[in-house]
């Protein structure tokens, strides 16, 4: 499954959706993660209203289930929501590999809900029917 992060420093989710300097995507799985792609985006970031400066980063997490971000507006939000991607915003800066250490380990065990439908949207199995129980069938 791969994960976006919303950064300035490459190192923490520290960066509004619209004004991230840059994004980084992982792709975690319960025995691992790495880091498959960066998308710096320049320095022409300043809260102008213009949504036009959406298109580049909803296209660097297209493939995306979920996205962390330290804020998104509604307009983002709603856009990141239409293209099945689980936007979460932090609510103080955290760093990126602390959060996929902790994902990771949710991963091995038994993931809400919220999680296993973004795992549905990356392809990946979330039941085994092969090991499914049908003693009682």
């Amino acid at each position: 499954m791969k994960i976006a992060f919303a950064t300035q420093d490459l190192e923490h989710v520290d960066a509004h959706f619209g004004w991230a300097k840059s994004i980084v995507v992982y792709d975690i799985t319960p025995q691992g993660y790495q880091l498959v792609d960066k998308f710096d985006f320049g320095d022409k970031l300043e809260e102008d209203g213009d949504e036009d400066k959406l298109a580049p980063k909803l296209e660097a997490i297209k493939d995306c289930a979920i996205v962390y971000v330290a804020a998104i507006g509604g307009s983002g939000a709603a856009r990141v929501v239409a293209m099945k991607i689980h936007p979460i915003k932090v609510p103080q800066p955290e760093v990126i590999r602390e959060i996929l250490d902790k994902l990771q380990v949710v991963l091995q065990g038994n993931p809400p809900p919220w999680l296993r439908k973004a795992l549905m949207k990356s392809g990946e199995r979330t039941f085994d029917f092969e090991e499914e129980d049908t003693s009682h069938v």
